[in-house]
Formats: C-alpha cells, structure tokens, sequence
C-alpha cells in the first residue's frame, strides 16, 4: 500500500513523499528549553499546543504513521532593473497561499489512504498549521535534514519546499531518516542580517526578520530595523546561501501560482494602499497575513533604509496615518532618510 500511496502522491504533483512512524519526536525537550527562554517571541500558539507537538497520539489517537510531503517553490530570481525604490518578498510568498494551493492534493491523498483497504481507519492532513514538529518528522522520514538554519534541507530540492503531512491509523513501512549534512559549512549563520541564528540549530526568533515582518505585530524594535533592509515579508538570506540549492528544482504545484506584481513590489505604491486597497491586492496571498498595518509598516523600514529624497511626500503622508503604527515607523523612516541624505531640496 505504501508504494501506491507514494505514486498518488507524485501523480498529485508533489515532489517528494516519504513515510514514518507516529511516535514522539526526539527534539520536544530542545523546543520545550526554548519556550521556555522565551525565544519564540509572541507566537503564543507555539506554547499553546506544546503537549500535542510533544506526541502526535494527542493530535490524532490511534495514529500507527506519518506521510510527509514536499512541494518545492523553485524558481529563478528576478533580475531588477526598476529606477523606483521596490521591495524584497520571501519566496514562498511570490505565489498565490500555499495552503490554499495544496489543500486540494492533500484531501486527494488523504481521502485515498483512507479508503484503500478493508478495514476503518482515519486520517488527518496538515500544511503549515497542524500542531506537529513537521520538520523533525519529515527529518525522520528521509525528506530531508534540519540545517543549522533550522528549516529543513533536501538533497533534491535545496530549500526551496513547503512541507505537509497526513497524520494516518494506518501502519506503514517507515522509511530511513535523513542524517545531518552540513557539515562544516556555517555560510547560514554567517549570513543572517540580525545574527538571529546564535549557534548552529538554534535561532532565536525575535531577532529573525521573518518574525519580526511577519509574527511580530507591534513595533519593530529599533536597533533591528536598519538590518532588515528592503526586506517588506520575510527573508531568504539563510537559504539562499545554502550549498544545497545547486540541486534544486522547480516544482510542479506551485509552477503555475506565481504573483508577478510580488516579486519586487514598488514600495511608495504599496504605501499609498488604503485598507480596501491592501485587501484587494493581496487577496488569496500569504502577504494578506501582516494585515495592512503590519505591511505598511514594514514597507516604511524599507523606505527609511532604502528610500530617496522621492520617498519623502509619501512618507510625511503616512506619519499622520489613522494607523500608530505606521505613522510611528514612517516617522522613524523620514529621519532616517534625513539622517543618510541630508534635509530635503524641495
């Protein structure tokens, strides 16, 4: 059955499907030492369902196995040649929601393990919002290792891949973990802009631009907003670096997704969007996740980095946003502008 589950998997158009057990993951006491230290910052949720990441019975009772997935995001990076100051989107994120993209191939899948054979069984499938440690598991499987970054490495795709899985009552043959391959290599660390990876395998996710322009929803903190750059929606800096990206590939659910107008988005057009403006162009996006407060206010720490003299109107504009936090960081922007170019000609 395993065999004919991995083929539906690859007809469905995933890149890769790997299968193991449903026991504990052995890193639950390194996530539980990190909760702990507080270093996942305001994702409460992380602690919230900390016993169910601890033990995937807690999540689905009776579960014998575990089909993880891979579904890469490859593609080519842009080459820009815009004069208008524009704005770096994580890559993931250059496509229509992931979620919503693989859903339908995960219930596909799902539906299929459930009714092969005769006797009941029952199964649950998540992408990115299942409390499980999906990286330790799909590390487990043979999907790939977790890299001192901390995401997970695939030999095959590089970094480039979402990863989900189906949480299932029916026994397989568990496949062979993946062991650890980065081995002297540190390039990750040494490329992150905030020194957000304090040692190999442990980041901490305050200082992780990700975090603070996607998680985080109030003020960034100061001292971490130069760092950021024009980075507007995560950051791809640990992955990029990556040795394992020479195999990578592009994948084939996500082939057609792609958003063009979020590869490198024009900074003073996106702070000029109203609230009916922010939902309209990012409807159906991961980018609708920061909400237009959030985006608006990193796209303003991307100006005060990036910004010229041009920038300034539209920025004086945002200081007086119905919106704190945008009118705060916009604030910070212009001085910042200020501070790099002198005071303005006009």
């Amino acid at each position: 059955m395993k065999d004919r589950i991995v083929q539906r998997a690859l007809q469905l158009g995933f890149d890769a499907c790997r299968v193991t057990s449903a026991t504990r993951p052995e890193s639950g006491p390194h996530l539980q030492s990190w909760l702990d230290a507080g270093q996942h910052g305001d994702m409460l949720y992380l602690a919230r369902n900390a016993d169910k990441r601890f033990d995937p019975q807690k999540v689905l009772p009776g579960a014998r196995s575990i089909i993880t997935l891979a579904a890469s995001y490859h593609a080519a990076p842009p080459q820009s040649d815009s004069p208008a100051p524009s704005g770096r989107v994580a890559r993931y994120a250059r496509y229509a929601d992931y979620h919503d993209v693989l859903a339908p191939a995960l219930k596909n899948l799902t539906d299929y393990v459930d009714q092969e054979g005769d006797t009941p069984r029952r199964s649950l499938w998540y992408v990115d919002t299942g409390p499980v440690l999906e990286r330790d598991l799909a590390q487990r499987a043979g999907l790939g290792f977790i890299g001192k970054h901390t995401n997970l490495i695939s030999r095959r795709l590089g970094n480039w891949f979402f990863i989900a899985e189906i949480l299932t009552t029916v026994e397989l043959n568990p496949d062979p973990p993946e062991k650890n391959r980065c081995g002297s290599c540190t390039r990750c660390i040494t490329a992150c802009p905030t020194e957000a990876i304090l040692a190999p395998f442990h980041l901490d996710a305050r200082r992780c631009i990700s975090y603070l322009t996607i998680e985080l929803k109030g003020s960034i903190p100061e001292p971490l907003r130069r760092p950021i750059g024009d980075r507007i929606y995560g950051c791809d800096d640990c992955l990029e670096v990556c040795p394992w990206n020479r195999f990578a590939r592009e994948g084939r659910l996500m082939r057609e997704q792609t958003r063009h107008d979020l590869v490198e988005p024009n900074l003073l057009e996106l702070l000029a969007l109203d609230e009916e403006g922010f939902r309209e162009r990012f409807r159906g996006t991961p980018m609708r996740r920061t909400q237009r407060r959030g985006l608006l206010r990193n796209v303003a720490v991307a100006l005060g980095n990036v910004g010229t003299d041009a920038a300034r109107p539209a920025l004086e504009k945002a200081t007086h946003d119905k919106e704190p936090l945008v009118a705060d960081h916009a604030q910070w922007a212009l001085k910042e502008i200020k501070d790099r170019l002198g005071p303005s000609v006009a």
